[in-house]
């Protein structure tokens, strides 16, 4: 089993379309990519300028699905172009699209991006840089949308995203 952290908009989002691909074991909701120190928690990143990112911790078995296809499901979901609103009423740094992964994978997730680039006309904004260290969310942020599908986030922002993931991504559920 291998990880990688994405952030793409707010994790709820970000969670409950990788919670639906073949091939992904286990998503972890947490924050990410402003370096090893402190602990970060909800509050801290939201309103403060902690240079952490809302992000998922993805588990997943190459041996059903690649990291390239992860990416491209990742790049698929989100708008990677727009600074610090993925495409959702979310703003701030703490939404912004960002892949973290081991150094070996670097140059998987750029060619990602690359490719990526040919089905938007602006440029990707993406940032791609080593983790340095995940941290888990609250345990209400964990498997948000499973748990509370009647939300309105929920229904206004969510199932819209899981709709085109559905139709655009369909090889790849589970």
């Amino acid at each position: 089993m291998k990880d990688i952290v994405l952030g793409g908009g707010c994790f709820w989002c970000t969670e409950a379309v990788f919670q639906r691909v073949k091939g992904v074991s286990e998503v972890v909701s947490g924050f990410a990519g402003g370096g090893a120190g402190g602990n970060p928690d909800y509050w801290s990143i939201h309103g403060n300028d902690s240079s952490h990112a809302e992000v998922v911790q993805v588990t997943y078995d190459e041996q059903v699905i690649t990291l390239t296809e992860l990416l491209d499901i990742f790049f698929g979901t989100h708008d990677p172009t727009t600074t610090n609103q993925p495409g959702t009423a979310d703003m701030g740094s703490e939404y912004r699209s960002i892949i973290l992964c081991g150094e070996d994978e670097l140059e998987t997730a750029n060619k990602a991006k690359d490719e990526a680039q040919k089905n938007w006309d602006k440029p990707i904004i993406t940032e791609i840089k080593v983790l340095d260290k995940f941290t888990p969310a609250e345990e209400h942020h964990q498997n948000y949308y499973n748990n509370n599908q009647q939300a309105g986030y929920c229904q206004v922002i969510i199932n819209p995203k899981l709709e085109k993931f559905q139709k655009k991504f369909t090889d790849y559920l589970k």
